[in-house]
């Protein structure tokens, strides 16, 4: 023990190294940490569902918007004369994934089936309001507002409920990097 302080890593705050691109690497490894520390199965299962809803809802958002307009050289799925909607694939999907459910008891599993369930509630939810009026009102401001509501009631639980304690924590980490990044630039 000759008195002097330990010797402190490239990554440890305090060391002159940590600033710039070792700062941020810092703060990736803090945010991946509290992720695995904060977030079991069920809840990156939840995650994975509000992932899978939020890019597959803006897919489909897309997709459908490219259809009306003729900007793809296929059309809509159509059998028997009849226009087969994404909510039905949505609904098909979660029977199927509410019966692997049942069947496969491990937590293993489970973020696939929160992927799965993700992308068959966004099939679903996007056609809410032709669901709720019985009727095509999709590209109607009747049938936009039905599908902005159920957007943004499913976003906000899903980002709430999703990893809560993941999130506070998040925002304990992102203040300390920056009290860390101030302290550095102040020496």
């Amino acid at each position: 023990m000759s008195g002097e302080p330990a010797p402190r890593s490239p990554g440890d705050p305090g060391h002159p190294a940590s600033s710039g691109d070792l700062g941020r690497e810092h703060l990736v490894e803090r945010v991946r940490h509290a992720y695995r520390e904060e977030v079991d199965h069920t809840h990156q299962s939840l995650f994975n569902a509000a992932v899978a809803f939020t890019v597959t809802f803006a897919g489909l958002r897309g997709l459908t918007y490219a259809l009306r307009y003729n900007l793809l050289p296929w059309g809509d799925i159509v059998t028997g004369g009849v226009h087969l909607h994404h909510y039905v694939w949505g609904v098909g999907l979660l029977l199927v994934v509410g019966m692997v459910s049942l069947i496969v008891d491990s937590p293993r599993y489970n973020p696939l089936l929160g992927v799965l369930y993700g992308i068959a509630t966004a099939l679903v939810v996007d056609e809410f309001a032709l669901l709720l009026n019985l009727r095509d009102v999709y590209w109607t401001e009747e049938g936009r507002v039905s599908v902005d509501i159920a957007l943004c009631v499913i976003a906000v639980a899903a980002v709430y409920f999703t990893a809560k304690a993941f999130w506070q924590r998040l925002g304990h980490e992102l203040v300390r990097w920056i009290r860390d990044v101030r302290s550095q630039s102040d020496r």
